[in-house]
């Protein structure tokens, strides 16, 4: 049978784009459709704008601190909403220029519109067929709002760069990392900001004594923490203002409320049940380990499938399909994925950086643990006058003495903690921690002198 394509990518987010890319440059004739702007979440409304948005932040953290290093400013400084949202807008859009020059640079088809699946081996894009010999859906998730009452007043995640005016009030619900991100910036550029999470904890999934410090930090800095508390309505009070009520009454106001309560594969409405593919029970669609559905031909990875949502995950994810499909490159080695030490970071005020187990799954993993762990006021805050500190934490596998676990809660924990997940994916010990000289004066040192185990619970 001849096709119009060898490969054909549903999606530009960053799974998407890597895959087309790579694939177009073994000389395949690759097509990829896109109905938004080129980047996906990551680009346009996740990673990059928060991270920026989180960086703004910090400046304000920076001037309150300033005066004890013996600086005086001029006034008081002063923070424009509308001049970070233009220069993020600016930058976001060079970036989907560079995604789009990339792939018709590498000799991608770039199909602007909404695709679905056709059944067998073709897929529609504005009412125009295409064939190709293999797809691949990489269409990501997108913010899920549960049902309340009053929930077309919540917002997501994806609206809140571009919010106006800017909400001196802001009502965050949920408990997972871009709830707390977003509670943790908003928080520094001057909102006045209450979390409510329906859990007795913060940031589930990562170590206890890890979220239990990024929460009780977030406390410290201003934002007000409400554990075990629910939204039963929200209701319009007019001039843009939003009463929450609460599920035992009580009531917050407030001038934006963002649902941040998870995210759910973008699994509806491009034909992938008529094409026969199977998904789980939140939506997601079921992969192997080669990325391959149920349906012969089609593919996905990324959000959109059941592993790791995480933008770094998916590029791996693209690279290995791509090896897989079409071969490595001349003189390469085909690459492999594994889900191990995959290092990851929250970007609150301060951050948390995280690679390998928590020490709860390392105790149901590996039995036995030795764990060691640290909490410290930085040489920074001696003379900054902030109350910030430093949370660290490892987790060993005693009869091996290797690292399984590494945690930090700190000013650039994501920075530090790269460099210790190369070392944890090589199996280093805690012997060779040890073995390491610091370099001082670093809270990154701290890792390399932990030298006596923490009392067990």
């Amino acid at each position: 049978m001849t096709f119009d394509f060898d490969f054909f990518v549903i999606g530009g987010g960053s799974g998407g784009v890597r895959a087309a890319r790579m694939a177009a440059q073994r000389g395949v004739r690759v097509a990829l459709a896109e109905v938004a702007d080129l980047g996906g979440t990551c680009v346009n409304a996740g990673c990059i704008p928060k991270k920026l948005y989180s960086y703004a932040a910090h400046y304000a953290e920076a001037f309150a601190e300033a005066p004890g290093y013996g600086w005086t400013l001029p006034a008081a400084p002063t923070f424009d909403w509308d001049t970070l949202k233009a220069n993020r807008a600016r930058e976001i859009g060079r970036l989907n220029d560079i995604y789009l020059q990339l792939l018709q640079g590498a000799g991608v088809t770039v199909l602007r519109g909404g695709a679905q699946l056709a059944g067998g081996n073709a897929v529609t894009v504005n009412g125009q067929r295409h064939t190709a010999r293999h797809i691949l859906v990489a269409t990501g998730g997108q913010p899920f709002v549960p049902e309340v009452a009053g929930r077309e007043l919540a917002i997501t995640s994806e609206q809140m760069f571009d919010l106006d005016p800017f909400p001196r009030r802001l009502l965050v619900v949920g408990g997972g990392y871009i709830a707390c991100e977003m509670a943790s910036i908003f928080n520094a550029l001057g909102s006045k900001v209450t979390l409510v999470q329906r859990g007795p904890r913060l940031l589930g999934g990562f170590d206890t004594d890890a979220a239990a410090f990024v929460a009780s930090e977030m406390g410290k800095a201003g934002v007000d923490v409400q554990l075990n508390a629910s939204i039963a309505t929200l209701a319009s009070q007019g001039d843009g203002c939003v009463r929450a009520t609460l599920g035992g009454g009580t009531q917050i106001d407030a001038d934006a409320v963002l649902y941040a309560t998870g995210r759910r594969p973008n699994t509806a409405g491009i034909g992938l049940e008529e094409a026969g593919v199977k998904l789980d029970d939140k939506g997601a669609i079921l992969v192997d380990a080669h990325f391959r559905t149920s349906a012969p031909g089609i593919h996905a990875l990324g959000d959109v499938s059941t592993r790791l949502q995480l933008t770094p995950v998916a590029l791996a994810e693209a690279m290995v399909l791509v090896d897989e499909l079409f071969g490595p490159r001349p003189g390469k080695a085909a690459r492999s994925m594994d889900y191990d030490f995959v290092p990851s970071a929250v970007f609150t005020h301060p951050n948390l950086g995280t690679v390998g187990y928590t020490e709860e799954a390392a105790r149901q993993a590996f039995g036995e643990v030795t764990v060691f762990r640290t909490d410290f006021k930085p040489l920074k805050h001696t003379l900054s006058g902030s109350a910030e500190r430093v949370f660290m934490k490892l987790v060993v596998e005693t009869k091996t003495d290797r690292v399984i676990g590494l945690h930090m809660v700190g000013a650039d924990a994501g920075e530090i903690v790269q460099g210790f997940a190369v070392a944890m994916r090589a199996g280093a010990t805690k012997a060779v921690f040890d073995s390491t000289i610091g370099i001082h004066p670093t809270a990154a040192e701290e890792f390399v002198t932990m030298r006596e185990p923490s009392p067990t619970a």
